[in-house]
């Protein structure tokens, strides 16, 4: 999230594209309600009809995968009609930067395209570059190279006749939503899995970004690109880099491209290169020094050429390549699409060990019905875990608050908290590698680990002052106070820079539970918790100010520039390099500061900002999406539809797939006639674990049904009740069939499209036992994020008339 949950109240329209936020996030469906009661307009963008939908002004019905065409249309429409906010633009984008002439794109292709090696050469996605390496900016908006006429030029293609071509919506509907986005600002965008999982994942939430940089909202109370994580601590999890091409707060994970720190900060930029040290002198305390490049050596170098993927890691296992596998907290045998390729992969692993707090289908995926357990070589060790209310600690929500959470009871038996666990295992390898002489055992042997409780590992997760400093007034021991006091020669440690600050002056503010003063009004509660970095609860603030600093018209005052004081103020903490450079120095223009431009970026360009104080070396490094500079719309693997665009690119040219063609295969449209998407309920969470082991939510929702139209039940026969199988290129079930109008057949193109839904909230093991809708789901990924497209793949349904029923797994229990 740029903003957070109790600030949506402050918006005047909120999109919700994929994503059901009055079922799946009840609690914070509240300030969108509050936001409503205000007058705001609310705007629900799916494939089925929900109570989301229900509540919304407006619900427009979308082609699963077509997100990109839809938010390209408004895009052009704005842009076409000048209701963008150009003095926004101007000052806060990089709308006037001067993009490579050299750069094209045509037949669904960026320049660059490798065709053979499914990948871009992006020279000429850069700017051009004045004498110093900065960008050359254009005089004006229609100069025809600069980013703006570029962006112009390239949705251009997105009228609304062609938007409703693609996603079905009716071309008065997108005008409708466009003019009311673009009438009623601030506003936000919020979204879920309805958007990432797609082979067009990135690009679909980048065009959110150019949305809403177009329209001023990012940076402003009420504004934002506003990500629903899917559970409490998905965030804290990304923070501490759960994801493996990133250390702890983002920075990029090193690899074998980068052998030395040099190499790293080449690729990185200066500005990183500060909390890489922070964080090498948190994992390795004294033994990191500047004669060893802060122990740079001792972090693993990933192949920069390698998807480490958890799709990846199955493929991996399945090749023989991957010998242990250590799950925690996760039930990939009903969560990962293509569950056949998941169970073959686990039973060619020499050993599974998984951290759990219930016997689940990954741990017993070698006695799952209808298999041999005699058949499969795996071990198995199963590690009981404490549930959540059984340990303390922190949890980070969507909004990036930390909040401190106690443990209510013991947990039972021999289950232990998972740091606990973390912290047994390591000290037992410790130990055995103790007298190791193997290069490879020297970060184990050099860790610093000297854990007692969770209060600990946050602490080093908030760093030390490993010496006096008279800048700071930080002394030796003392615990950094904010992301500015960390030092890039080794006399500070931060575990996690983006939370230097959460335990400022030895207090652990997370714990803090103020919820009475708001200065502003604006829902900002600074002493609730703890929020990064600095606390700061709405990111890129300094772009609520005009040029001069001030406040734009019509927007909540969050921050502004205070002439007498000479220095940035305000509710929230200002979000600027330096406090006191003004709205006269070019830091105190850098409302994006921790991007290489320091704008926003309609146009993701290649760039490196050159670093005058250490030439050679960048000061920062432009990320660049992957599959391109700007979002595109490609279809979906299976998908029933031609590309309307440009026909023979149908799909994202950069996709791979199938990776391995023995348990890959691709659906057409001949075989499997309907469009599948699939995901979760209120009543169950995620994979199910725990909730099907709650016989009252059992008896709420007590196995999965498919959702069909009502127009497919009457070409099939079927009502609500009966027995229908669906079957994909994959693997096939049977499930009761629910005839609902919350499902409808969509026009694309002409031809009539026919989506289906089903919940994956279902396995074989538990109170309540159900078909996994993973059986049927392909497992084709982003190739940016790695994120399945399982909201889109191709089923057939037919009615089911065999005597019984039987699921996947060849039975059924009755609960």
């Amino acid at each position: 999230m740029t903003n957070h949950w109790i600030d949506l109240q402050n918006c005047k329209t909120i999109l919700v594209e994929g994503s059901n936020v009055a079922e799946n996030h009840p609690m914070a469906f509240k300030w969108i309600r509050k936001a409503q009661e205000n007058g705001a307009k609310i705007i629900h963008v799916d494939p089925r009809f929900t109570r989301t939908s229900a509540a919304a002004d407006m619900y427009a019905r979308i082609r699963p995968g077509t997100d990109a065409a839809f938010q390209n249309t408004m895009i052009n429409y704005i842009l076409v009609n000048k209701l963008y906010d150009e003095d926004y633009v101007l000052t806060h984008t990089n709308a006037l930067f001067l993009g490579d002439e050299a750069f094209e794109f045509k037949d669904g292709v960026f320049s660059g395209f490798d065709a053979e090696n499914h990948r871009y050469h992006t020279e000429t996605w850069g700017y051009q570059l004045d004498a110093r390496g900065k960008p050359r900016v254009a005089k004006s908006l229609d100069e025809p190279h600069c980013v703006f006429s570029r962006l112009k030029t390239f949705v251009s293609r997105y009228t609304l006749e062609t938007g409703e071509r693609i996603t079905g919506i009716p071309a008065e509907q997108i005008r409708q939503i466009a003019e009311m986005m673009a009438k009623n600002r601030p506003g936000s965008i919020l979204y879920a899995l309805g958007m990432t999982q797609h082979t067009t994942g990135v690009q679909g939430i980048r065009s959110f970004t150019i949305l809403q940089l177009l329209l001023g909202n990012i940076g402003k109370p009420g504004g934002g690109v506003n990500a629903l994580r899917g559970e409490p601590n998905v965030q804290g999890a990304c923070d501490m880099a759960v994801l493996y091409n990133y250390m702890p707060g983002y920075l990029n994970s090193a690899s074998n491209a980068e052998p030395t720190i040099y190499d790293y900060v080449r690729k990185n930029g200066i500005a990183d290169s500060r909390y890489l040290v922070n964080t090498l002198k948190a994992f390795f305390g004294e033994a990191a020094t500047a004669e060893n490049d802060y122990a740079y050596t001792w972090l693993p170098k990933r192949n920069a050429s390698k998807d480490y993927g958890t799709l990846p890691m199955f493929e991996d296992a399945l090749a023989g390549k991957l010998k242990l596998l250590w799950i925690v907290g996760q039930n990939p045998a009903v969560t990962v699409p293509n569950l056949t390729l998941t169970f073959d992969a686990m039973a060619k692993l020499e050993t599974l060990v998984v951290q759990e707090i219930w016997e689940t289908e990954t741990t017993a995926f070698w006695c799952r019905p209808g298999v041999d357990p005699k058949s499969i070589s795996t071990e198995v060790i199963l590690l009981p875990a404490a549930f959540f209310m059984e340990k303390n600690g922190t949890i980070s929500n969507s909004g990036g608050m930390v909040q401190w959470r106690h443990a209510a009871v013991k947990p039972p038996g021999q289950a232990k908290p998972d740091g606990e666990i973390v912290d047994l295992v390591f000290r037992k390898v410790r130990d055995l590698v103790k007298d190791s002489t193997e290069p490879r055992d020297e970060i184990i042997q050099k860790a610093f680990w000297n854990y007692t409780t969770a209060e600990d590992v946050l602490r080093e997760i908030n760093g030390y002052a490993l010496r006096d400093n008279l800048e700071t007034g930080l002394k030796a021991g003392d615990l950094v106070r904010k992301v500015s006091d960390l030092r890039s020669d080794g006399s500070t440690s931060s575990g996690a820079w983006i939370y230097a600050g959460v335990f400022a002056n030895g207090e652990n503010l997370s714990k803090r539970r103020d919820s009475q003063t708001d200065p502003g009004g604006l829902g900002l509660y600074p002493g609730f918790g703890w929020t990064w970095p600095n606390n700061m609860r709405i990111l890129y603030n300094r772009a609520s100010c005009d040029r001069h600093g001030k406040p734009y018209p019509g927007s909540k005052a969050i921050v502004w520039w205070d002439e007498k004081a000479k220095r940035w103020a305000g509710y929230d903490v200002p979000d600027v390099p330096v406090l006191t450079d003004g709205p006269g120095t070019p830091n105190g223009q850098r409302a994006f500061h921790l991007g290489a431009e320091g704008v926003g970026r309609l146009f993701a360009a290649v760039y490196s900002d050159p670093d005058e104080k250490h030439p050679g070396y960048p000061r920062d490094v432009a990320y660049v999406p992957k599959d391109g500079p700007l979002p595109e719309m490609y279809e979906p693997i299976e998908s029933p539809v031609e590309n309307v665009l440009h026909p023979k690119v149908k799909q994202n040219p950069m996709l791979k797939y199938p990776r391995v063609a023995s348990h890959q295969p691709i659906g057409t449209v001949a075989d499997f006639p309907y469009v599948l998407m699939t995901s979760t309920v209120a009543e169950h969470w995620c994979a199910g674990s725990t909730t099907r082991n709650i016989p009252w939510l059992n008896e709420l929702v007590p196995e999965p049904v498919i959702e069909i139209p009502v127009s497919l039940a009457q070409k099939l026969s079927v009502k609500t009740g009966d027995w229908v199988k669906v079957s994909s290129a994959r693997g096939e079930l049977t499930v009761k069939a629910s005839v609902t109008p919350r499902m409808q057949t969509i026009k694309a193109d002409g031809q009539e499209v026919t989506i289906v839904w089903m919940p994956y909230n279902w396995g074989f093991k538990g109170l309540s036992t159900g078909p996994s809708v993973n059986v049927l789901t392909i497992d084709a990924v982003d190739p940016g994020a790695g994120t399945q497209e399982t909201k889109a793949c191709l089923v057939n349904v037919v009615k089911f008339r065999a005597a019984g029923a039987r699921s996947e797994t060849g039975r059924r229990r009755t609960v």
